[in-house]
């Protein structure tokens, strides 16, 4: 089974070199599944009901989050009603939405789970996604055994102790939130692909995709500015993942960086 995760799309820009450069990456690796981070999709900060649609009509089958997934409040009704829409499991219960989910990519096919969980280091003060993770993917995987694990979190530290920690429960856990790829892909002795980060998608000639004048103004100020999403020099930051149907274990990571 294979699986495409494009990491952080940040806005407009983000959501257009998706459209331009995804038919051509599913015709390379040919994924069963294809999931991308969507907590920066509308104008840079959240999510809205019409830009998930926009996503999922480019060829988007799961949508994932983090911590800015409740930026624009009116994602609350449709996080209730759409289960290709995921927020991190270790929100409260009560939380609107839901934290994981199992798709079928095609009817008769292999199901693959996805599996979104949030860190809490300089984060906010959630469940513990080591415990609850671990208890989820033992429920997961009295369905199926392939996994994907979007871990939004902060530090490095905390995204590879999880990777650890969920060897062999996981197919694959890829870290997202802070938009820069890294160069650590690998696959874990007990078969769990694990990547820190998939990168951003959207404006390469930015601060994480945000308009580098922005950044660099709060930096050198230390006041309130408007963040608003980079243009120029776009390019789609992803990882593919290959598992065994039927134990669920990683058989290949890859990077990819792909720009218009």
């Amino acid at each position: 089974m294979k699986i495409l995760f494009i990491g952080d799309v940040i806005g407009e820009p983000g959501r257009k070199v998706t459209r331009q450069l995804l038919p051509q990456i599913k015709s390379t690796y040919q994924p069963d599944l294809t999931v991308l981070n969507g907590e920066n999709a509308a104008g840079g900060f959240g999510l809205t009901a019409a830009v998930a649609d926009e996503l999922f009509s480019s060829g988007i089958d799961v949508l994932t989050s983090g911590n800015h997934i409740w930026d624009k409040k009116q994602i609350m009704e449709t996080l209730e009603k759409d289960r290709r829409i995921l927020r991190p499991a270790n929100y409260p219960v009560g939380s609107a939405g839901r934290g994981w989910g199992i798709y079928e990519p095609k009817l008769g096919a292999p199901k693959i789970g996805v599996l979104n969980l949030e860190g809490r280091v300089y984060m906010h003060n959630l469940d513990d996604p080591f415990t609850l993770g671990k208890s989820l993917l033992d429920e997961m995987r009295k369905e199926t055994p392939i996994i994907l694990v979007d871990f939004h979190a902060e530090v490095t530290s905390e995204k590879r102790a999880l990777g650890w920690y969920l060897d062999g429960l996981a197919t694959a856990v890829i870290g997202t939130h802070t938009h820069v790829q890294t160069a650590d892909e690998e696959i874990l002795p007990n078969g769990t692909a694990y990547l820190t980060d998939a990168g951003m998608t959207g404006g390469r000639d930015s601060v994480i995709g945000v308009k580098k004048e922005d950044a660099i103004h709060r930096f050198l100020y230390q006041t309130p500015s408007r963040f608003s999403p980079a243009t120029g020099n776009p390019w789609l930051n992803g990882v593919f993942i290959e598992a065994d149907p039927a134990t669920g274990k990683a058989l290949k990571i890859e990077r990819i960086q792909e720009s218009l």
